[in-house]
């Protein structure tokens, strides 16, 4: 958790991650966006980048220059269930409510993130225990 707290743990970086999963890949649009400084954005993009949770690519419009522009990897893909779970947290002690929910194709009801065991059973946090498994090998 200190690890990925360390990686996440300033506004701009989720802020960042949140644009990607919306689907923002653009610099340009990402800083309009979320109202970030240029050079903190270029350093929270290439430190996003390093961890191996963004992966630049190349784009051209029509009569412009070659940009960069960044989307989510696989293993930035998987902090999905992270990110809706803040979101979960937040929204579930907002008197306000939500404004953005998150519903699956076809679907009217929002996600809803839970701990569940192996075989798919919620499990309450109270009944969860600590197990320290020894190294492989």
């Amino acid at each position: 958790m200190a690890k990925a707290s360390e990686l996440l743990g300033d506004r701009w970086s989720l802020l960042i991650l949140r644009e990607a999963f919306y689907g923002v890949v653009r610099f340009a649009d990402m800083q309009a966006d979320i109202g970030v400084p240029r050079s903190i954005l270029t350093g929270r993009l290439a430190k996003l980048v390093e961890a191996g949770l963004l992966e630049r690519f190349d784009y051209k419009e029509d009569g412009a220059r070659a940009r960069q522009a960044y989307r989510l990897t696989e293993r930035g893909r998987g902090l999905a269930v992270v990110l809706l779970a803040m979101k979960q947290w937040w929204d579930e002690g907002d008197p306000d409510g939500a404004s953005v929910s998150f519903v699956p194709d076809g679907g009217e009801e929002p996600v809803r993130i839970a701990m569940v065991d192996a075989f798919g059973r919620e499990v309450r946090l109270g009944d969860i225990r600590l197990r320290v498994d020894p190294p492989p090998g």
